[in-house]
């Protein structure tokens, strides 16, 4: 026998693996596309719809012992309440009126009370 030595194109522990354990695989799957995330403007858009964007901002930030009744009926007619809302919990918003809550009826909400 002479001639040419024995050449492999993989090795013996890779046919095995691929005998032993069919769902295994050598080549590694694609990383995912690397995705930017969004700049802060794009995920704020939604503040640019809001009611309480075209009034006046004291109305939402009233002194202590102050009528929130006026930004909160804005904010019950408001389209992005619910965004606005889940952007003060999220940011624990601790002044003014988000979402149609005050701070001390959103940390009631936070606990599960409300």
């Amino acid at each position: 026998m002479g001639g040419t030595p024995h050449t492999t194109t993989g090795s013996a522990t890779a046919s095995a693996t691929a005998v032993l354990r069919p769902h295994l695989s050598l080549v590694p799957e694609a990383p995912a596309p690397f995705e930017e995330p969004l700049p802060p403007e794009a995920t704020d858009q939604w503040q640019d719809r809001a009611l309480c964007a075209q009034t006046d901002p004291e109305a939402f930030f009233p002194e202590k012992g102050g009528s929130t009744r006026e930004a909160k009926k804005i904010c019950m007619g408001c389209e992005v309440r619910h965004e606005c809302l889940e952007y003060a919990l999220a940011h624990d918003e601790r002044f003014g009126i988000w979402g149609g809550l005050s701070e001390r009826e959103r940390r009631r909400l936070k606990r599960g009370i409300i």
